[in-house]
C-alpha cells in the first residue's frame, strides 16, 4: 500500500471560522501526571493525534485503564499497580514518552526509559532530565537502548537546571511533588503548558508556588488525590499561530475561536512586524483580509530578526511557520533558530517552490520577499515543517504534493478536513 500524501491546489483565499485543537504540548505531560493520581481522572479537550494516542497506548501497557468518552474527553483509571518498564517499540516513535520518567519513578521507585523518538530536528539532549532526577536522589544507569532510573526515596533539593527545558521541567515537577521535603526548581521553563500542568497537580493536592515564573517551589506530599472536577486541555497556541499565517498568506479572513490572548502575545508582536494584523474579538481573534504583508525594518533601516527563545519569547515551534510567512511579505528578515541544528534544513523544499531564502548556516536563514511560489512535490521532515509546507502550498500557484504526512498527523488533528471547511483545496491521497 502506498503512503498517504496531501494534494493541494493553491491560490484560494481561506474564509470562515475554525476552532483550535487542544494543546499537544500540554496533553502529553498531563497524561504523565495522571499516573500520580489515584482513582479516576477526567481530561477534556485532548487532541486525538498520533503522538497522544500512542502515549495512551503506553499508559495502557503500564496498567492504566483508558476510556474514550467521546469528543476529546477521556477517563483515566489508576488502580495503583503500574509497571515500571516503558515499552521500547512505542517509545521509539514518540518524544512524549519522556514525560513519564518523573511520574513513574515517583510512583514505583524505578523506571526504565527507552531512548525516545520524535522529530528529527537535531540533537535533543536527555541530560537535563537525568540531572534533575539525579539531584532529587535518583540513581541512573545508562544502557545502549535506554536509561534505568531508580529512587526509592526521592528528596527535595535546591536545583538549578542547566537549561530551561520544558519537558525536563515537567519531569522534575512531577517527581518532586511526591518527594520528601521542599524542592526549589530554578531556571524552570514557564510556558503555558507548564503552568497548566502545575495547576492540574495543585488541583490534585500538590503544593506548588511560583507558577508562571522561572523559580518553582514544590513542597512534597505523601500522595495526591482525585481532582474535584475534570481538567480541560487549553487551546494549542502554536496551531492558532499557524492559522493566522494561513489567513494572511492566502489573502483570506478567518475567525479563530477559543483563544487565550496572553498565550499568543509574542506571536502577535512578531507577526505585526511582518505586516500582519490580528484583532481580538468575542473570545477569539479575527485575521482580516487585506493585510499589509510588509516587513518593518529596525531603526536606521537595519534588517530585522525573528529569533526563538524560552517563554515568553517567540516559540521555537513557530520558527518554520514564520519563515514561510515571511516569503510572502515585502522586505528582508533574518530567521534565527537557536535551539535545533536541523530544523531549518526543510527550507530546501521551500526554495524549490520559488522562495528567495539564503541558508546562512544550520541556525540562520535570510528571507527576501515577496516571492511567487509554485506547486512542487515536497516531503515533511517534522511536525512544524509539515505545517509550514501546507502554508506554502496553499499560497502557491498550481498543485503541490506533500509526502511523509505521518509527521503532520502527529501534531495536527484532521488538519485536511478542517482546512477544507475554510475553503482550502486539500485532499488526502492514498492509504498507509
Amino acid at each position: 500500500m502506498s503512503s498517504p500524501y496531501f494534494k493541494i491546489i493553491g491560490k484560494n483565499p481561506l474564509h470562515g471560522t475554525v476552532m483550535p485543537q487542544g494543546n499537544k504540548n500540554e496533553a502529553l505531560p498531563i497524561l504523565g501526571a495522571v499516573c500520580l493520581v489515584p482513582g479516576e481522572v477526567i481530561i477534556e479537550n485532548i487532541p486525538q493525534i498520533s503522538d497522544v494516542l500512542m502515549l495512551m497506548d503506553v499508559l495502557r501497557h503500564l496498567g492504566m485503564e483508558v476510556e474514550d468518552k467521546g469528543e476529546g474527553t477521556f477517563l483515566f483509571r489508576n488502580n495503583g499497580d503500574l509497571k515500571s518498564d516503558l515499552p521500547a517499540e512505542l517509545c521509539s516513535k514518540i518524544r512524549g514518552a519522556v514525560t513519564l520518567a518523573g511520574p513513574i519513578l515517583a510512583k514505583t521507585g524505578r523506571v526504565f526509559l527507552p531512548r525516545p523518538g520524535g522529530d528529527k530536528i537535531g540533537r535533543r539532549r536527555m541530560d537535563t532530565h537525568l540531572l534533575a532526577l539525579q539531584a532529587l536522589g535518583a540513581q541512573i544507569e545508562v544502557f545502549p537502548d535506554g536509561y534505568e532510573i531508580k529512587g526509592d526515596r526521592l528528596r527535595g533539593t535546591d536545583l538549578l537546571m542547566d537549561e530551561a527545558s520544558v519537558t525536563a521541567t515537567e519531569n522534575a515537577v512531577m517527581a518532586a511533588v511526591l518527594s520528601e521535603g521542599v524542592t526549589i526548581l530554578r531556571h524552570a521553563a514557564s510556558e503555558p503548558h507548564v503552568q497548566r500542568l502545575c495547576k492540574f497537580l495543585v488541583s490534585a493536592g500538590a503544593k506548588i508556588s511560583g507558577i508562571g515564573s522561572n523559580i518553582l517551589t514544590i513542597e512534597g506530599v505523601s500522595s495526591l488525590k482525585t481532582p474535584d472536577k475534570p481538567h480541560r486541555i487549553g487551546s494549542d497556541y502554536l496551531e492558532i499561530g499557524s492559522f493566522i499565517s494561513l489567513a494572511a498568506v492566502t489573502g483570506g479572513e478567518i475567525f479563530i475561536g477559543d483563544v487565550e490572548l496572553e498565550d499568543i502575545r509574542m506571536i502577535r508582536m512578531v507577526y505585526s512586524r511582518l505586516g500582519i494584523e490580528v484583532r481580538p474579538q468575542d473570545g477569539g481573534i479575527l485575521v482580516p483580509s487585506d493585510q499589509k504583508m510588509e516587513i518593518i525594518p529596525d531603526y536606521h533601516g537595519a534588517t530585522p530578526k525573528i529569533d526563538d527563545s524560552p517563554w515568553p519569547g517567540f516559540p521555537a515551534d513557530m520558527t518554520s511557520v514564520a519563515l514561510v510567512t515571511a516569503t510572502q511579505c515585502k522586505g528582508t528578515v533574518l530567521i534565527h533558530e537557536k535551539m535545533f541544528e536541523s530544523r531549518l534544513f526543510f527550507v530546501d523544499n521551500i526554495i524549490s517552490m520559488g522562495a528567495q531564502i539564503i541558508l546562512c548556516d544550520p541556525h540562520r536563514a535570510i528571507v527576501i520577499g515577496p516571492n511567487r511560489l509554485y506547486g512542487q512535490k515536497v516531503a515533511s521532515p517534522d511536525i512544524r515543517a509539515g505545517m509550514a509546507m501546507i502554508i506554502a502550498a496553499l499560497c502557491a500557484e498550481g498543485t503541490s504534493s506533500i509526502h511523509n504526512i505521518v509527521q503532520i498527523d502527529r501534531g495536527f488533528q484532521n488538519i485536511d478536513t478542517r482546512l477544507r471547511s475554510l475553503g482550502a483545496h486539500i485532499e488526502r491521497i492514498g492509504e498507509e
